[in-house]
């Protein structure tokens, strides 16, 4: 395995970054998590402009430009050898002391690459669904750092998925400190109800996803229905005839226990296998070639 750091390579045991680094001493920095689906990455420059912005939000000053750092994506990917692959990408604020003051940090700021292989959800989870709680853990407020922020401070989400896990489940919803829901561990979430889909608003305090943005894109496109962006309570869930969470790890997939509750028939319903395929048709058909833009050098 190869990884990038700061503009060169390493093998993966000799990958290595600074104790002194606060992304390590303060989980000071953002990430992205990108796919690569046959060859090609998908919906790169998507999630490009949200490490821009994330980097802006926390007075970030990016060591390279968007540009470069695309290009250091695809070479990541093309010396690995893969076509399909989970592409990490992450920028730290960089080596400082062990103060908080981020002027102390001068050598500017750390970013390396891994891609790796991912299956976060076995097969048959996308036929039999998730079984997912609702956290006692709160969602951040939009008056703290906006979930909008991909930052690496993620111990909230860490810990809500522990709670998912000693209940058995595999996912946990957010509130917010309104009571609504804002979205799970690690996805976000919609939930469909006589021929409607609804989602929460980016007023909910979520993370705007990729994968939320292009099934929204296909609902309309391929189901002709409009999501609708709304704030509601937990208990509209145990109601829905549908569940279904998205995001880069777990593409799209269902939630079909929610605390206890049986969501519609128990299973992966038909507007969520049929957002499966697409989604799948979508991203295995488009993306920033890795392997052919080397051949046309």
């Amino acid at each position: 395995m190869k990884i990038y750091i700061n503009g060169k390579f390493f093998e993966k045991d000799d990958a290595k970054i600074s104790v002194f680094d606060h992304g390590v001493l303060y989980g000071d920095g953002i990430f992205e998590g990108i796919r690569a689906y046959n060859g090609r990455i998908f919906r790169l420059e998507d999630h490009l402009q949200r490490l821009a912005e994330s980097a802006n939000a926390i007075l970030l000053k990016l060591p390279i430009t968007i540009k470069e750092i695309e290009k250091a994506i695809i070479e990541t990917v093309r010396l690995n050898g893969l076509k399909d692959a989970y592409i990490r990408l992450v920028v730290t604020r960089g080596v400082g002391d062990l103060g908080l003051d981020m002027r102390k940090c001068k050598g500017g700021a750390t970013l390396f690459i891994i891609a790796d292989r991912i299956e976060l959800y076995p097969e048959e989870f996308y036929e039999k669904g998730l079984t997912v709680i609702t956290s006692t853990i709160r969602q951040k407020g939009l008056d703290q750092v906006t979930p909008g922020v991909k930052s690496l401070n993620y111990l909230a989400n860490i810990l809500a998925r522990a709670e998912a896990t000693a209940a058995g489940a595999q996912e946990a919803i957010l509130l917010n400190a309104s009571g609504h829901v804002s979205e799970c561990s690690g996805d976000n979430l919609f939930y469909a109800k006589n021929g409607k889909i609804f989602t929460p608003p980016t007023s909910a305090g979520i993370l705007v996803g990729v994968t939320r943005n292009v099934v929204m894109e296909l609902c309309e496109k391929k189901l002709g229905t409009k999501v609708i962006e709304r704030n509601f309570p937990r208990y509209d869930l145990y109601g829905a005839d549908e569940v279904f969470l998205t995001g880069t790890g777990a593409e799209v997939i269902a939630a079909v226990k929610i605390d206890g509750r049986i969501i519609g028939k128990g299973v992966a319903g038909p507007t969520t296998k049929t957002l499966i395929k697409h989604f799948r048709d979508y991203a295995n058909s488009s993306g920033t070639p890795v392997y052919e833009a080397v051949k046309a050098k």
